[in-house]
This record gives structure tokens, C-alpha cells and sequence, in this order.
């Protein structure tokens, strides 16, 4: 952390200090529960960001038009941080201190929540990330800070296992970012490399904001690659599918769940059809997918389905994980009492997640089921494959 963000972080901490004594009770009243999310809301991320944020007022609208939880409606008080950690600092002590909010639903960004966590920690306030999260968050256990969800290097080595499985004997390509993003996902492959012994022709590590593939498509090409691991995101992703295709390469190409937004498919076109990914939120052409779109119907506005997308579901889970956590307090609802509820969790099914969520007091993150989906570029939607 930077000189300028531990200054932000002190002067966070010492506003801690000054209202700890009051803030165990903050944003509870006989008929309201206030909750407050920090994500961005605008600039390139708010595709996650703004998707995310709809889950969580989804999550609120349907308790709310249940009555309540315990007879208290939930009021949602929303930040944008633009993905900009200063301004992430600055919302969640702006959630704390002027909003008195009782809990967090969405603390931003991996490393958002990595510069935020002294301030969190100190505080006390309950919080659930789950939009993108660090290890810092769980690992030591915090005792008021909850994740569930995956960790890239699982996602890749599991995803490059299960295509070595669809796909055996086959010659591979991997094409990955030159970042932290870009080696944790080398270091999943490796491990499945290794592990199942498979034959990689071409390898490549590209700049972060590249976007002509060419080189990189053609030199797998000649490689005689058979199957690619994507390393990217949405745009490098979408290009280097565009490229495969132009070169009548249709290989089979695994990506990361971050890019399982609709604008990837949209983009890729037909070159999507041999796009594969793992992840933990239910295929909308599921019956649970199906379930959640007729519920956000209902709920949301026209403009707002249009933004809907995998990360909504994401926002839905953690603040349903965290209003059960209310629920059961009862009226007597502390934070003591939300975390000790958090902490007892288990096998709690959030409707739209492929696995059940559980914590324990020495292990505040759920690492949820991962599944091969498969991209079906007509409806723009990945479905499970058989």
C-alpha cells in the first residue's frame, strides 16, 4: 500500500476509534435495516459494476415485497468508486460515519477491497464481497468480513482439465496478460499441464490493452494448436476469437468467467460457437437461471434487465447470504449477532449459485462448485455441457 493510501487508511482508522461505541447499533431502527455496496457504477468496469449493484437492489426488492426482514424493509445506499481505490476509501468511510449504515453488501475490486480491509476490519461492520476479491479478505480469517465465489488459478487449471477431458490427445496454445491476472492464470495451467502431461505447442504473453491478435493467432496456427486457452478479458478475448476465425481455425477456447458477460458474445458473433468457461453461477438457460430472469422481471425496470448479467446473480447471492444473517438474529440484530449467524452457516442455497454456501469462525470463504458451460451464440447465453 502507498504512502497516500495509508494515510487514507489512518485517518479511517481513527475515525473508527471515535465511533465504535455507537456504530454496533447504527443503521437498525425498529423498522428499517440500512445497508450500503461500493462498486463502479462508471467507466469501463461498471459493465461488472452496474450489473452487480441490480443483484443487490434485486435481493432487496424481494424481501422488501415480503414485508421485511423481522418486520424491518432494507434501505439501499449505493457508491460509486469508479474502480479508483482512493475514491473506495472515501465511499466506505462516507457508508460508515455520515450514512450509518449496519452492513455491506459489495466492497468493489480486488485490490479496492485489499486497501479498504484496515478500515472494515477496525470498524467491525459485517461485509460480503463478491463481486471480485483478493485473499487478503479471508486469508487470515477477518472476523467480520465474509467472500465466496473461486480463485483464478483454480478456475484455470480445473477449466484446462475439463477441456483436456472433452478434448484428449489434442495439441494446446495458451495466450496470457502480462499482469497479476496473466500469471495466476499461468500458474492453473501449469499445474494441469503437468498434471495431465499435455502437448503445448504455442505459448504467448501479451501486453495488457493489446488488441490486434494476429501475431499471436497465426503463430498458434503454425504451431498446429488444437485447442487455446484465452487469457484475457471481454475485448481481447472477443479478438482473438475474431482472428481464429478469420484464419478457419475452429478450435475449441477456454476463457475465464469474468468474460460471461452478454457484449462478448454479441461481439464474437459466430466465432463464439467453440467458446467454453467454468463457473459458479447457474447457465441462464438453466431452470435456476430461467427461475432468477422471470424474478428480475418482475422487480426491475426494462433498462435495468438490459444490464443484467452473471455478475447480477452474484450481487442477488451475497446480500441474500447477508440478510439471512439478519433473519435469523430476530429482532435482536447486531452486528455480533450477524456474524456469529454468518459464521454457523451452511449449505445455505441462494437460488442462483451452483453449489450451497457455508462458513465456519476459521474459514470465512466459500469456495463454490465450478461447472463447464459452453457459449450457444444465437441466444448470446452459455449452457451446461453434458
Amino acid at each position: 500500500m502507498g504512502t497516500f493510501l495509508k494515510a487514507l487508511a489512518g485517518i479511517g482508522l481513527t475515525l473508527a476509534a471515535g465511533s465504535a461505541a455507537f456504530a454496533q447499533q447504527q443503521g437498525v431502527t425498529d423498522t428499517e435495516i440500512v445497508v450500503g455496496d461500493v462498486l463502479p457504477l462508471t467507466g469501463p468496469p461498471a459493465l461488472l459494476g452496474v450489473a452487480h449493484n441490480l443483484g443487490v437492489k434485486l435481493a432487496v426488492a424481494e424481501v422488501n415485497a415480503q414485508g421485511g426482514i423481522n418486520g424491518r424493509k432494507v434501505r439501499l445506499i449505493s457508491e460509486d468508486d469508479g474502480y479508483v481505490v482512493s475514491r473506495t476509501l472515501q465511499s466506505v468511510r462516507k457508508l460508515v460515519t455520515v450514512d450509518k449504515i449496519f452492513a455491506m453488501t459489495s466492497i468493489s475490486g480486488s485490490t479496492q477491497g485489499q486497501a479498504v480491509l484496515p478500515y472494515v476490519k477496525e470498524v467491525g461492520i459485517p461485509a460480503i464481497s463478491t463481486i471480485s476479491f483478493s485473499n487478503d479478505l479471508f486469508t487470515p480469517t477477518v472476523r467480520n468480513v465474509y467472500a465466496f465465489g473461486t480463485q483464478h488459478p483454480i478456475v484455470t487449471e480445473q477449466l484446462s482439465a475439463a477441456l483436456a477431458d472433452r478434448f484428449p490427445n489434442k495439441k494446446w496454445a495458451i495466450v496470457t496478460q502480462d499482469d497479476e491476472y496473466g500469471e495466476l492464470s499461468r500458474q492453473g495451467f501449469e499445474a494441469t499441464q503437468k498434471a495431465r502431461k499435455l502437448n503445448v505447442v504455442y505459448t504467448a504473453i501479451y501486453k495488457k490493452g493489446q488488441v490486434d491478435f494476429s501475431s499471436e493467432m497465426l503463430g498458434a496456427k503454425e504451431a498446429g494448436a488444437e485447442v487455446l486457452y484465452a487469457g484475457g478479458l471481454i475485448g481481447e478475448n472477443v479478438a482473438m476469437a475474431k482472428e481464429l476465425e478469420r484464419l478457419g481455425l475452429k478450435i475449441p477456447m477456454g476463457v475465464s468467467y469474468v468474460s460471461r458477460v452478454p457484449v462478448m458474445l454479441q461481439l464474437m458473433g459466430s466465432a463464439g460457437a467453440n467458446v467454453y468457461l467454468l463457473d459458479y453461477v447457474v447457465a441462464e438457460d438453466s431452470d435456476k437461471g430461467r427461475a432468477f430472469l422471470e424474478k428480475a422481471k418482475t422487480l426491475l425496470s426494462a433498462d435495468d434487465l438490459k444490464r443484467v448479467n452473471r455478475f447480477t446473480y452474484t450481487g442477488y447471492a451475497g446480500a441474500k447470504v447477508m440478510f439471512e444473517a439478519f433473519r435469523r438474529c430476530g429482532k435482536a440484530l447486531t452486528w455480533a449477532c450477524t456474524t456469529a449467524q454468518l459464521d454457523t452457516l451452511k449449505d445455505y442455497d441462494t437460488g442462483v449459485l451452483t453449489s450451497t454456501v457455508s462458513f465456519t469462525p476459521t474459514n470465512h470463504f466459500s469456495s463454490q462448485k465450478l461447472v463447464l458451460l459452453g457459449a450457444n451464440p444465437a441466444t448470446q447465453t452459455f449452457k451446461p455441457v453434458e
